[in-house]
């Protein structure tokens, strides 16, 4: 097993790390940046480090963006294109600057194929964040702002391992597909209840357990999904 920060990388056999390391570059993920737009052709595969990208739908009439589904350093943005297709099935965007490793996606394909083991991870995490997207879909169907929001920077928390996180009220809106005044509300009631101190597009977590009570039912099911699939991150 190597010493990635990625969790994937982190959980390949020896082998299979030393096959995929001489084709993986380090690079930035920049805040904002779209990696890969749905239907496109896909080159590169990404292995956050640290960061985070969304998934998303765009609504092209409605002019909005809706996350479906987050990819940090437990996961594997694209790796499915690897497989079959190598079209983008998501519009991907970095939501939290980062680093990645970064490999091309035909070289990500010929090794998937020598080594079943990496082709069978791939495929349990295409699970995971078809899971997480189905998940999605039914919270934001289901479920008020608040709890909504609660679930979304728990999760984000997760994926950053910090308590402090650089994301705009604009940009939180568009995650969870509201108004950004409703995000402004919901903002300033977790702030009062001492769960979180919001500033300038800073927010710091406060009160972790505070969240966790808030939250919808949601993030821990997205958790169990990874726990049960690819194992505890």
């Amino acid at each position: 097993m190597s010493q990635s920060p990625n969790r994937i990388l982190a959980s390949v056999s020896k082998s299979v790390f030393e096959a995929l390391q001489p084709h993986l570059k380090t690079t930035p993920l920049i805040m904002g940046k779209v990696l890969a737009e749905s239907g496109d052709p896909v080159k590169l595969v990404y292995f956050p480090h640290s960061g985070v990208i969304s998934l998303v739908v765009e609504m092209v009439s409605a002019g909005q963006m809706i996350e479906t589904a987050m990819v940090g350093r437990d996961g594997v943005f694209n790796a499915a294109c690897a497989l079959d297709g190598k079209v983008s099935l998501n519009k991907g965007i970095v939501q939290l600057a980062g680093v990645a490793s970064a490999i091309d996606v035909t070289k990500l394909a010929a090794i998937a194929d020598e080594h079943k083991s990496l082709r069978s991870l791939l495929l349990l995490h295409e699970q995971v964040l078809f899971a997480q997207s189905q998940q999605s879909a039914a919270c934001n169907a289901s479920h008020a702002v608040d709890p909504r929001l609660c679930k979304w920077l728990l999760r984000m928390r997760d994926l950053a391992d910090s308590d402090q996180l650089i994301l705009t009220q604009e940009f939180l809106a568009q995650m969870i597909g509201v108004a950004q005044s409703s995000v402004s509300i919901v903002a300033n009631t977790l702030q009062k209840a001492g769960f979180i101190e919001y500033e300038r597009g800073n927010i710091q977590i406060l009160d972790i357990e505070g969240l966790e009570e808030g939250s919808c039912e949601c993030y821990r099911t997205v958790r169990a999904h990874y726990e049960r699939l690819i194992g505890s991150p």
